[in-house]
């Protein structure tokens, strides 16, 4: 059984001024736009654009609907050769899947390299891939604990439970 441990509103609002200042402090680098990855990203792209006054879009990688998901990244890429700067933030880089799918659908549609960045609310230092922003460090190799955002905690307990079994290697 995993153990599931929250994240307070609190916490998570804590994690995105966290994230905020970073972006302010990185002199080098502005976003354009904040992109929110769904679902899990999707809550905290509209905190964090709010926090720091960018416009919020969004992909539903999670949802593996094509339309959602693809698509819209042929129309990201495009700004990117227009000389637009993409964040791409979502709640958590557990195994880099994501990012990896994100990564590869983005050069595949000619995404201008340096133009996009990922940042996340928690960060596993033994992803597959590697961020460039986050509120928070864990190693998988040795924190197991399944993470429940705020937003995630409105799910009968079994759905949590359901999710937290699609990658047992995670928790286990």
């Amino acid at each position: 059984m995993p153990t599931f441990t929250p994240i307070p509103q609190h916490e998570f609002v804590a994690a995105i001024h966290i994230l905020a200042a970073k972006l302010v402090e990185d002199t080098e680098w502005k976003p354009d736009y904040i992109i929110g990855i769904g679902r899990g990203g999707l809550v905290p792209a509209v905190f964090l654009s709010h926090a720091i006054g960018l416009p919020t879009l969004s992909v539903d990688y999670s949802s593996q609907v094509k339309d959602f998901a693809d698509e819209p990244l042929v129309k990201l890429a495009a700004r990117t050769r227009d000389g637009e700067r993409l964040l791409f933030l979502d709640d958590i880089n557990d195994s880099g899947r994501t990012i990896t799918h994100l990564r590869g659908a983005l050069a595949a549609a000619g995404a201008v390299e340096g133009a996009v960045r990922f940042a996340m609310l928690i960060d596993n230092l033994s992803s597959a891939e590697r961020i460039d922003y986050s509120a928070r460090v864990i190693d998988r190799t040795v924190t197991k604990d399944w993470f429940v955002f705020p937003w995630e905690a409105v799910a009968p307990a079994a759905a949590i439970a359901e999710d937290a079994a699609e990658v047992p290697e995670r928790i286990a």
